[in-house]
């Protein structure tokens, strides 16, 4: 348990910078790469570490604080078009995908960017060229990025900024998330762990201490109608 503390804060010092970005220097999201023989409770206990070390260093930089809006284990195996998952205009998305034989291609676009080049907020970009359709999808193809990176057959952990706050007051600057199952096979499973994270000043929490121990050791995997 401590050498994944230790692990948790290493990894918040490479990926704080990356994902907690109020600009547009940095990509708005990291991926770690673990090994295939990880294990699942392990994965989902450097998780919440990963979070706490996260939560310690936006309150050091930002003021703020982070929150869980919710947790959960899904199996998904439906393709996407770029969205942002449900959460506070400040949030955080982490996802720990488990080994599978699912092959799948996750992709990131960087709607804040497009939205300030364009003159408009991300929630106004949302609101008159949204990516579920085609021209949203359009002005997205230049802020897309492809993560070669990602590998089905082994534990992952992908932190995502999901939010929607426009530029300034050191707001966090979101990204929008993509993913296409090359082969969905429903005698497998494709285990997403999924944490939503609030983040601000009094963020408010829809989770308690007791959906966060079931989250930690719960085999329970809800079927997913969507790719989160």
């Amino acid at each position: 348990m401590n050498d994944d503390m230790d692990t948790a804060s290493n990894l918040a010092a490479m990926v704080y910078p990356k994902v907690f970005r109020t600009d547009f220097s940095q990509p708005g999201f990291a991926l770690i790469n673990l090994e295939p023989e990880f294990g699942s409770q392990r994965q989902r206990h450097l998780m919440i570490e990963l979070k706490h070390a996260l939560a310690r260093l936006d309150h050091e930089h930002r003021g703020r604080n982070l929150v869980y809006q919710s947790l959960g284990r899904f199996d998904q195996q439906v393709t996407t078009k770029p969205h942002r998952d449900g959460g506070p205009d400040e949030s955080i998305l982490m996802l720990g995908y488990e080994p599978t034989v699912v092959p799948s291609r996750v992709s990131m676009s960087d709607y804040s960017q497009c939205s300030f080049d364009m003159g408009l907020t991300p929630s106004e970009f949302i609101d008159r060229h949204n990516p579920m359709f085609r021209d949203g999808r359009e002005r997205l193809v230049d802020y897309t990025t492809e993560l070669i990176e990602f590998d089905h057959t082994c534990f992952q952990i992908l932190v995502i900024n999901n939010s929607l706050a426009p530029v300034g007051d050191q707001r966090l600057q979101g990204v929008l998330h993509t993913a296409e199952i090359i082969a969905p096979d429903l005698d497998q499973l494709r285990v997403v762990n999924s944490t939503m994270i609030g983040c601000g000043e009094e963020p408010m929490s829809g989770v308690s201490e007791n959906d966060v121990v079931s989250f930690l050791s719960d085999d329970v995997i809800r079927k997913a109608a969507y790719e989160t």
